[in-house]
């Protein structure tokens, strides 16, 4: 479908006609509704190269890669009080440019890392991202740093574009990724130790002091991919999810939060089911399970082993089995039947509500980064970093991807619940707990 028509005024010359529209899928909608200015819903990817780019070769190349994938080329149109719909117009072309050059100085990252976790871009300019090109005094590189509105795209969206960029900015093709590996249908496992109805462990309050301002904070590290034997039963993503278990229980047990060794834990864990080729869907394109453990999966001296096969059953089986992105009732939610402000207002009464009930935090493992990042003369990515957003209820995300064989980790959480120190008592915690799962130890 075109993304503008062309008709032709009384004059004989051609006009614009009106710009296509698709209205917001489910998960656009529940996001949209729930916004909050204290709390950008962002998504943050920084790609480290190891030469600098050429600014008017760069802007050309992502101009071509939004091109090739018109569907982010999208913003919010404006709509009456009693419309039923939210909907995106599809623009054909960038409103403001999108990729900018900011002025190198010290704490050149600091400052771009910070504006992407509290800065969205607007939905009303298309496209709903932004990317900042990064040059620091004194080095030889340089870093790509996006801001992604989690309303409209997903980070793994967002990294078919740069990988497209990437391969028009380097003058070069590469064969198209496969589909990542979906499990064989298989029965659902027993019931989670941790169940639905069950009331999660919340993250325990650190220490935020009294002049934290609302928003996110980050910490990002780099970490060994931890080693599992060939044949494992489990996956590097299971050993990911143990990690994270083991690491928000210690925390909560060192806060001395009330019913730490009582109450289950749940993690809710992105599925991407999309190919990572050329023709990848862009949007927000993932499925989001929930990983339940017992409390008492996770006491001091757990038995580590037992516990990766038990994950590694638990989501092979989330996996397989079919599931609408954000549940049955987000989809009834999100119903035309009444004006999408009266479905907003319902909707945040309800995500208060449920406030007590939501997952314990979230885990999102991009995994292998699929795609070369090839910039020719500037060199391939030496490292890539995503956060997810981290807003209340939860308050804290991790986020991993590898490349080169090393994992990078994000911490991502509210600055109302925990300050910079709790933050690196929590890489700390997570460091260990993902060395225990590592075949030299399990």
């Amino acid at each position: 479908m075109a993304t503008t028509q062309q008709s032709r005024a009384r004059d004989g010359g051609p006009r614009p006609g009106p710009l296509a529209r698709v209205p917001f899928p489910v998960v656009d909608e529940v996001a949209r509704h729930c916004e909050q200015d204290a709390e950008p819903n962002t998504v943050h990817i920084e790609i480290h190269l190891p030469g600098r780019v050429d600014e008017g070769r760069l802007r050309s190349a992502f101009t071509e890669a939004l091109a090739r994938h018109p569907r982010a080329l999208m913003r919010e149109r404006p709509r009456g009080a009693f419309a039923r719909r939210y909907e995106w117009e599809l623009t054909g072309s960038a409103d403001p440019d999108p990729v900018s050059f900011p002025p190198s100085g010290p704490g050149a990252l600091a400052r771009a890392r910070a504006r992407a976790l509290d800065q969205a871009p607007p939905l009303t300019a298309s496209p709903p991202l932004r990317l900042d090109v990064v040059r620091e005094p004194g080095g030889e590189g340089c870093v790509l740093v996006f801001a992604v509105h989690h309303t409209a795209l997903d980070g793994p969206a967002c990294m078919r574009l740069a990988a497209t960029a990437a391969e028009v900015y380097g003058a070069h093709r590469t064969a198209p990724a496969p589909a990542p590996a979906r499990p064989a249908s298989e029965p659902p496992a027993g019931e989670s130790p941790a169940a639905p109805l069950a009331r999660p462990a919340r993250i325990a309050a650190g220490a935020p002091g009294p002049s934290a301002v609302p928003g996110n904070a980050m910490l990002l590290a780099e970490l060994p991919v931890p080693r599992r034997e060939s044949g494992a039963p489990y996956t590097v993503n299971d050993q990911l999810m143990v990690a994270t278990a083991l690491t928000v229980a210690d925390w909560n047990r060192s806060q001395g939060a009330p019913g730490a060794d009582r109450r289950p834990l749940r993690i809710t864990m992105p599925v991407d089911d999309r190919t990572r080729g050329p023709e990848m869907p862009i949007g927000n394109g993932t499925r989001l399970v929930e990983v339940g453990f017992a409390a008492a999966e996770l006491v001091p001296g757990a038995d580590v082993a037992a516990l990766l096969r038990a994950t590694a059953e638990r989501t092979r089986a989330l996996k397989a089995r079919p599931r609408p992105p954000l549940g049955r009732a987000a989809s009834l939610l999100t119903a035309p039947l009444l004006p999408v402000a009266a479905r907003a207002a319902v909707t945040r009464g309800l995500r208060v509500l449920a406030g007590p009930w939501t997952s314990t935090t979230l885990l999102s493992n991009i995994g292998r980064v699929p795609y070369p990042l090839d910039f020719g003369e500037a060199g391939r990515a030496t490292a890539v970093w995503f956060s997810a957003p981290a807003r209340m209820p939860r308050g804290l995300t991790f986020t991993t991807a590898s490349t080169g064989g090393r994992l990078h980790l994000a911490l991502r959480w509210s600055r109302t619940l925990l300050g910079d120190e709790d933050g690196v008592r929590l890489r700390e915690m997570f460091t260990r707990h993902l060395a225990s799962t590592s075949s030299e130890t399990v």
